[in-house]
Order: C-alpha cells, then sequence, then structure tokens
C-alpha cells in the first residue's frame, strides 16, 4: 500500500498521480478516517492518563469522596472501552480502503488507457520470413504430436494443452537453461508453494482488486498463485532483513493458475493463454535507492535471454491504465509470431517500490530506525508463450522444428520432426 504519511501530507499530489491509473481515489474517506481514528487515539490517551492519576488517587481517599472518585473510574472505563472501538472499527475501514489503491504510477509511465497506448522503446532482432505461409502455434504442434488441446479439453475443460514427447522436452531444456544463467548473475532458484494464504495474496496487492482472476481453495481459504512472484514476495514476509545481504535475488520455478476471467474469445486457440502454465520467475528485494538500476538489470536479462534465442521482439513501456495494480512502472517483451503477424507479450518486468514490502512488513533498518524495502518482478520463461514463440519463429516448410541452438545441449537433438 502506499504510504498514509503522503496521503497526509500531499492528497491533492497523491489523487493526481492516482487519477492518472483512470477511476477516482476515495483520498477524502482515506483523509476522514485517520483523522477519526487518530482523534479516538488521542482522546484514549488522555482518559488512560486521568484513569491512570485517579486511580492512585482512591487508594487515599475515603467516604464520599472515594465513592465520587469510584464512579468517575467508572464512567472512564466505560468511555476509553467505546473509543477502542471507535478506533478499531476507524483503522480496519482505513486499512480496507488503503487495501484498495493503487501504487502510484512513476512519472515515467506513459498516461493512457489500454494496450493501444503503450510507448515502444525499441525493437531487436529481424522478422524471419518464410518461402511458405507461415503456421501457427498450434498447427506446428498438433502435426508434431507435441501439443494436445482436444485430450487436454476432456481432461480439464478449455483453456488447457498438454505438453508431450519432444515439447515436454523442450520445456525442460527451456527452463533448465534459463536457470543456468540465472544462477550465473547471482540468483537462488526456489521451487515455492503454489497455494498461499490470503494474507499473502493481500500482500502482493493481488486481493482485494484481482480476486476474480485467482482460483480459490473455499475450505481451508488458500489461493492457487497466478505467478510465483507471490509467494516469492512473502518469503520475508514480517522480518527485518540485513541491508547488507541485498539485494537478494530468486528465481522462482513454479505452475501458474489463472482463471482469464473476461478473457473469453480472447487467445483461446493453443496454449498462448491458459489456466494452468509454468514458468520461471525473477523476484528482487532491494534497498529503495539501488530498485531503479535493478528494474534496467531485470529488463535486460528478459532482453538476453530473448536474444540468445534468437527470438525477435520489442520492449513497450506500459501505460498507467495497463499497471497492475502494485506497479509503479512495467515494461513488457513483445516477441514476433509469424503465425500471427504481429507482437504479442511474453515478459514483464515491474517495479512495485514500497508498495508490496508495506503491506508484507518487509523493512531493514536505517539511521532513523527501519525502513521498507523495494521489491521486483519479471518473467524469465514460460512454457506457453515463449515455447509458442519458438514453435512458430523456427518453424520449417517440412513441418519440422528446428530447436534454438542455446537449447540443444538440454533436448539433445537439433530438431523436432514429425514422428
Amino acid at each position: 500500500m502506499i504510504d498514509l504519511r503522503l496521503i497526509r501530507d500531499d492528497p491533492e499530489g497523491v489523487r493526481a498521480a492516482l487519477k492518472r491509473r483512470g477511476g477516482d481515489p476515495p483520498i477524502e474517506d482515506v483523509i476522514a478516517l485517520d483523522e477519526r481514528r487518530r482523534g479516538a487515539q488521542a482522546r484514549e490517551d488522555e482518559l488512560r492518563s486521568r484513569q491512570k492519576q485517579a486511580g492512585k488517587e482512591v487508594t487515599s481517599l475515603k467516604g464520599e469522596a472515594k465513592k465520587k472518585l469510584l464512579a468517575e473510574l467508572k464512567d472512564l472505563s466505560a468511555e476509553i472501552s467505546a473509543l477502542e472501538a471507535e478506533k478499531d472499527q476507524a483503522a480496519a475501514e482505513l486499512n480496507r480502503l488503503l487495501l484498495e489503491i493503487p501504487n502510484l504510477p512513476h512519472e515515467s509511465a506513459p498516461d493512457g488507457v489500454d494496450d493501444d497506448d503503450n510507448v515502444e522503446l525499441h525493437t531487436w532482432g529481424k522478422v524471419p520470413t518464410f518461402d511458405f505461409d507461415a503456421r501457427d502455434h498450434l498447427d506446428i504442434g498438433e502435426r508434431l504430436g507435441i501439443i494436445d488441446v482436444e485430450r487436454a479439453a476432456k481432461a480439464a475443460g478449455s483453456r488447457f494443452g498438454y505438453l508431450r514427447g519432444a515439447g515436454a522436452m523442450l520445456w525442460m531444456a527451456l527452463s533448465r537453461w534459463t536457470l543456468e544463467l540465472l544462477r550465473s548473475e547471482g540468483f537462488e532458484p526456489v521451487v515455492p508453494p503454489v497455494l498461499v494464504r490470503r494474507e499473502a495474496m493481500e500482500g502482493t496487492g493481488f486481493l482485494p482488486t484481482d480476486e476474480q482472476q485467482l482460483y480459490r481453495i473455499e475450505s481451508d481459504d488458500l489461493f492457487l498463485v497466478g505467478t510465483s512472484e507471490v509467494p516469492l514476495a512473502a518469503l520475508h514476509m514480517g522480518e527485518i532483513m540485513d541491508v547488507e545481504a541485498l539485494p537478494l535475488r530468486y528465481c522462482g520455478i513454479s505452475s501458474c493458475f489463472r482463471r482469464e476471467a473476461g478473457a473469453h474469445g480472447r487467445d483461446n486457440r493453443g496454449i498462448f493463454r491458459t489456466h494452468q502454465f509454468e514458468k520461471v520467475e525473477m523476484f528482487v528485494f532491494t534497498r529503495p535507492e539501488d530498485s531503479w538500476e535493478e528494474h534496467q538489470r531485470l529488463i535486460g536479462l528478459e532482453e538476453r535471454i530473448l536474444q540468445e534465442l534468437q527470438l525477435p521482439y520489442r520492449a513497450v513501456n506500459v501505460c498507467t491504465g495497463e499497471l497492475g495494480a502494485s506497479a509503479a512502472k512495467k515494461v513488457d517483451l513483445e516477441v514476433w509470431f509469424p503465425g500471427q503477424q504481429r507482437y504479442r507479450e511474453v515478459t514483464s518486468c515491474s517495479n512495485t517500490t514500497d508498495y508490496q514490502a508495506r503491506r508484507l512488513n518487509c523493512r531493514i533498518r536505517g539511521d532513523k530506525g527501519t525502513i521498507f524495502v523495494h521489491t521486483l518482478n519479471g518473467t524469465a520463461v514460460t512454457s506457453s508463450r515463449h515455447l509458442s514463440a519458438i514453435l512458430e519463429n523456427f518453424q520449417r516448410e517440412d513441418g519440422a522444428v528446428e530447436v534454438p541452438k542455446v537449447l540443444r545441449s538440454f533436448t539433445g537433438g537439433d530438431v523436432i520432426t514429425l514422428t
């Protein structure tokens, strides 16, 4: 969540920044609830001071004076209880509002409403041309027998897919190669829980605003994660971290689950947008003064992965209307898909500043006490979009697919052929 002191000190500045995202942030309600809570606390403190003083006095009194003071103590106790209830109610309502308010967008995030307002930063690579009509990843995968969405629909419903044979091995090769690259860059591999408690989802900003996108196990009040960003962020929940150990860089290897509510009819062909997929995710805890440099570093790693895979792409600065609740700034990389003749998003990289750390209470000790760290996340590779991009960009006229050179030592072959 954003710093309540910032709202107190500069409500108009906060309101203007949040309006860049669209909507009307409830700043007046936050201020009113904060004043109500603080007022109740101040009055409670005043009465407790009088209660303490009267408690000392009563022992030395007798008769009517003592009776009168005991009556006052009873009234004080009742008023203090009422103030505690008032304070707790205001605090609960205040916290609910603060949880619904997104992060302040960075000044370099462009204004806009949807994907059409994203700003292209640069491109890399040569878009491939073929002497034949390019197929999309599903046509290629089905012909090769490595993607099976029809049987997946029987087993699980729409928006699921089997990766079979060489398809499964290609994903294993891609993920293993990526892990080796990230390990060489100082990332610790982590296989995290994919079921998390409500506190972890709230802490990362996916609750309460994105609940319609989440799968929930109601009997246990647990949620299936849509990204390992969630359990990685919660790894140090409630901790005062060693500043000398920062930055802490993790790469999570996990299944991811998304309901894709509101995506009916969008990308429903193949495995580009599915309810379940595998992902290697980068996540970093860092000092506030280092977070923007770290953001560029993560973007650089995402670009390095695509470049070494020889996948042509463009980088876009995501507009304010498309930022997730926790992101102050996000850069997407979009790979060229020959079968669709357009660029499609395959990675995102976000700096969430202290928004998640404040909700998760992840801190370091500074010169003036504890301060909140900054957290960042970025996609390394996925079994859905990266795999689809490889199939489309490395397809051959005979239906086979060449394996990117960097993966061949992991797959044990140069080409995926018809069987």
